[in-house]
């Protein structure tokens, strides 16, 4: 090459150019020739589309002189370099030919189109061939990102960059990774490469290595990949095994995050995993001895412990006493109360509490325990605080169809039955008379201590007004009252607020045959009370019944008396008794 430069300046130089246009020097056809050849062989056809090769010659503020072996230099702006901030004199760049000649007679060139055409051929072998390839990520785009490829812009999906889960994109804008072609539009020429393609090769190889070494009971080292509300995915190097929410702490926990974070790293245990090792299952807290084993030896039952409220339910709250150490503590061992409760009622999540052991086993690892235990029974005193006859204020807690029960402390109940709760009304149910929750003033009427039942009234707190009202309206006696309302068999009828009574369906009948109805008011006379029943019966026949009575007892009376009866007296005796009998 050198001599042929040689050669070719030796040309010009002796070339009388001046002469040759003027036509004074004839130029042989041998040496026209020979010149076209050096031409031919030292000078870039500017006509073409083809990407040359050039060399930077000189650098100026705005732009770089490229070199081409052309007529005359070429120039391109350093816009088109902002890429390599490092160019210098001497190197070798491509080029296209973008204008032959501006306005000055100047070579004007573009290295960004050359890039280009060359890009599109290095970019299509690397995607035939799986050639891994050098990108710049230049910035974030909507689903992932955008990378400079041979100075194509290729799109990088986000699950396309790494094979974990990215939660902070802008860590890898400005920087340089390696990526593979994965696929290419060549009609809406768009570019799609993977860095996450070429870690799988890597692990997909230390994948076999993992799954071909794995034991039960082996001890890895693994990243947290996830986290989940049932549990943690693990990366072991290619391989995932999930730690499941219940493996993680020998404690209760609500969330596994509780435990790990993501990205941490921890050492974790195998516990199974299926015939394909395809499915690992993982254990945290197996690493460590179960708390049970570390458990105070000489807890015994009967000792007082404190622990945290964990977990509540109807039936009862577990306590932690230690670390992955629960007991539980039942709904009748929070209170001496012996009606039905909830737990939640006396505990809620994250209370200390103290408590007692009740039941110890260590070989199944159970413990009962109880809060009512550390007070005293209220019972222990019953005879003393509540003696029968006492009279004190309660709280109506439940209903039942039989009565009522009341609360006159925390565990000790009473029941009134509901014959107990008035003198005077009728209480078909307790709903009817109280409320729960309200407040009721009894009366200690029974006291079984071994049975723990106490008996207790509430009428008896009063007088009872049926004394009263037995020499008022007791047999025989007579009030006037309105008939009240027509029932089976009769009619019903109030003397007062208390006082209501029955009327036989008989005893309604009026002097002139026929009944009395509802609205109606006459006289009544009773003709049964019961007290202890709260029974009175009432007739209005009687009043006029025992009027006609007594006449007649006066007419036979006469008549006995009487020397002679005339036949007019007997007759007036016979109809006087027939009028009696209803004839």
């Amino acid at each position: 090459m050198a001599e042929v430069t040689k050669t070719q300046e030796q040309f010009l130089a002796d070339f009388n150019w001046h002469n040759y246009e003027e036509g004074i020097d004839p130029v042989a056809d041998a040496k026209l020739e020979e010149f076209e050849k050096l031409v031919a062989e030292n000078f870039v056809e500017t006509a073409d589309d083809a990407v040359v090769e050039g060399e930077v010659v000189r650098l100026t503020d705005k732009e770089a002189i490229i070199d081409i072996n052309a007529k005359s230099e070429g120039v391109i702006s350093l816009n088109e370099f902002r890429y390599n901030p490092d160019l210098k004199v001497g190197d070798r760049v491509e080029v296209l030919v973008d204008v032959r000649e501006d306005k000055t007679g100047q070579l004007v060139l573009s290295h960004r189109k050359a890039r280009v055409i060359k890009a599109w051929d290095r970019v299509n072998n690397a995607h035939d061939t799986g050639e891994i390839v050098n990108g710049f990520v230049k910035c974030r785009t909507k689903g992932g990102m955008i990378v400079d490829v041979f100075g194509i812009e290729a799109f990088l999906p986000g699950s396309q960059i790494d094979v974990k889960p990215i939660r902070d994109y802008d860590q890898y804008v400005n920087k340089t990774m390696e990526f593979k072609v994965v696929k290419i539009n060549h009609e809406f020429k768009n570019v799609v490469v993977s860095h996450k393609a070429l870690i799988e090769a890597d692990i997909e190889v230390q994948k076999k290595e993992i799954i071909g070494q794995l034991e039960k009971g082996q001890v890895l080292e693994g990243v947290v990949k996830n986290i989940t509300s049932y549990g943690v995915f693990i990366d072991l190097g290619g391989v995932d095994g999930l730690v499941h929410i219940t493996d993680l702490s020998w404690s209760r926990i609500n969330h596994p995050n509780e435990v790990v974070e993501l990205d941490q790293k921890l050492n974790v245990v195998i516990l199974d995993f299926d015939d394909k090792k395809s499915r690992i299952q993982l254990g945290l807290k197996q690493l460590n001895a179960h708390p049970w084993e570390a458990l105070d030896a000489n807890l015994k039952v009967g000792d007082n412990v404190k622990g945290k409220v964990v977990v509540i339910a109807d039936y009862g709250a577990f306590i932690e006493v230690a670390q992955g150490v629960e007991g539980l503590i039942h709904v009748s061992e929070m209170s001496w109360s012996t009606h039905l409760r909830s737990a939640q009622d006396f505990v809620k999540i994250g209370d200390e509490v103290e408590a007692q052991i009740l039941t110890l086993d260590r070989e199944d690892r159970k413990m009962s325990l109880g809060i009512k235990q550390l007070s005293q029974d209220p019972w222990t005193d019953i005879t003393a605080k509540y003696p029968v006859g006492s009279k004190h204020t309660g709280t109506v807690r439940n209903f039942t169809n039989f009565g009522v029960f009341v609360e006159l402390e925390e565990g000790i109940d009473g029941l009134i039955y509901i014959s107990d709760l008035s003198w005077t009304k009728k209480v078909k149910h307790p709903s009817e008379f109280v409320a729960v929750g309200d407040k009721l003033d009894v009366v200690v009427l029974e006291l079984d201590v071994e049975g723990r039942k106490l008996s207790l009234g509430h009428k008896q707190t009063q007088e009872n007004p049926w004394d009263k009202y037995e020499a008022e309206f007791g047999l025989g006696t007579v009030h006037t009252a309105a008939i009240d309302e027509m029932v089976d068999k009769g009619a019903t009828l109030k003397f007062n607020d208390d006082i209501s009574a029955f009327v036989p369906s008989r005893h309604l009948e009026k002097e002139d045959g026929s009944k009395l109805k509802k609205g109606e008011t006459a006289e009544f006379k009773v003709i049964e009370f019961n007290k202890d029943f709260k029974r009175v019966v009432a007739s209005h026949t009687a009043i006029f019944r025992e009027e006609e009575q007594r006449n007649v007892k006066a007419a036979t009376q006469k008549a006995s008396t009487a020397e002679k009866s005339t036949l007019g007296d007997l007759d007036a005796l016979a109809a006087l008794k027939a009028k009696m009998e209803g004839k």
